[in-house]
């Protein structure tokens, strides 16, 4: 079964130029159906410095300040690899100090850190969400489209988009600098920074099985910002998952209303119309998602999962080739698309997208496990 959610990790970002307005409601939240979160929610700590954070402030961001100008002295001491070594990591979006105490992280949680510090030393901040093309992920059961911020510090001109003019304005990005060459952004609300916190974090709870922890943390996203389209459709998988399906679909329901196209929240309702026996309304929705988007995510990664089990090897890399075509950056296509190509006798082939997919990996388990499967087929290559 799929679930599909909404996440602000690395990529890509759904979103028209502006949000709806939602208005804000209690009338989605079903407290009783779940324990207490094992853990508080504070959401005070979001943005909260440390007291290793200040000291690092103090011994290290201070002569750079004074010397560079706030805004690139406090890039450089974050983000030199010299200095912080900060590594990216999207196994769990964390708050300011968790970032600093760990030097790892997703784009929110850098820019949740870069944030922090700026605000200590009263730089302006101004967070933007970043059109670019679908990118999905997925894990176990769960298909996840990302999203992507980037922070502004200092003053913003009005001629000026995404660029830096002296000591006033700087863009401080986590993709590649060729990534952000015609980007179209919009500016968001540190109320919305805070949805998209929570909403990751009840995203990254419930892939591990904590229904109640994803529960609180989907109503403070909510809380947090009644705009946020994608809070609703997560508190809605929850509520799936927990095996609420008329919370469910109420839930779902109301988010759809405010974003008719929503592929996410759309496939989601689809299959808890399924759950509750309205299969009418599923099949007209189903309809609607077959005419928008004919070939979901990962359809041709299925297919070709399926024809690798067959040992239909030239097909299954065919198929796994038009996955890469469709999301180049997504290491897991690769991946199997080396095993298609190692199936076949092309190990010079397979070198190459191992490779590629240990570039493109995104969390340092994934990335240790693609360098051990590369050193195996050096390995072969040479006994061969």
């Amino acid at each position: 079964m799929k679930h599909w959610i909404t996440l602000f990790l690395p990529i890509a970002l759904v979103a028209c130029a502006s949000p709806p307005v939602v208005p804000k409601t209690t009338q989605f939240f079903s407290d009783h159906h779940f324990s207490q979160a094992s853990e508080p929610i504070h959401v005070e700590d979001v943005f909260s410095i440390s007291h290793e954070m200040e000291e690092y402030l103090l011994s290290d961001i201070a002569p750079q300040l004074k010397s560079k100008g706030f805004q690139q002295g406090l890039f450089d001491a974050l983000y030199d690899k010299q200095k912080l070594k900060l590594e990216y990591d999207s196994v769990m979006t964390k708050n300011a100090a968790q970032t600093f105490k760990t030097r790892t992280g997703n784009c929110l949680s850098l820019a949740i850190m870069t944030a922090a510090f700026a605000k200590k030393i009263d730089l302006s901040v101004e967070f933007q969400s970043v059109v670019v093309d679908d990118t999905w992920s997925r894990s176990g059961d769960f298909y996840i489209n990302s999203g992507h911020v980037n922070i502004v510090l200092g003053k913003r001109f009005l001629n000026f988009r995404n660029s830096y003019m002296g000591d006033r304005l700087l863009l401080i990005d986590f993709l590649p600098p060729e990534e952000l060459v015609n980007q179209r952004t919009h500016a968001l609300r540190e109320e919305t920074i805070l949805a998209m916190y929570f909403n990751n974090r009840a995203a990254e709870l419930m892939v591990q099985g904590k229904l109640d922890d994803a529960y609180w943390a989907a109503r403070e996203a909510i809380q947090q910002d009644a705009s946020f389209i994608a809070s609703y459709n997560t508190l809605g998988v929850i509520y799936k998952k927990h095996g609420n399906f008329p919370e469910a679909q109420q839930v779902l329901s109301f988010a759809l209303q405010y974003a008719p196209d929503n592929i996410v929240v759309m496939s989601n309702l689809a299959q808890v119309f399924k759950d509750l026996g309205r299969l009418d309304e599923a099949s007209k929705l189903t309809s609607k998602l077959q005419q928008i988007q004919p070939y979901p995510p990962f359809h041709f990664f299925h297919l070709g999962q399926a024809a690798m089990q067959r040992e239909e090897y030239a097909a299954a890399k065919i198929l796994f080739a038009k996955e890469v075509a469709r999301d180049p950056n997504y290491h897991e296509f690769h991946f199997w698309l080396a095993l298609a190509h190692f199936r076949l006798g092309e190990l010079q082939q397979a070198n190459e997208q191992l490779t590629i997919a240990q570039e493109n990996s995104t969390t340092q388990h994934d990335h240790d496990l693609y360098a051990a499967k590369l050193n195996r087929l050096k390995s072969h290559q040479t006994q061969q």
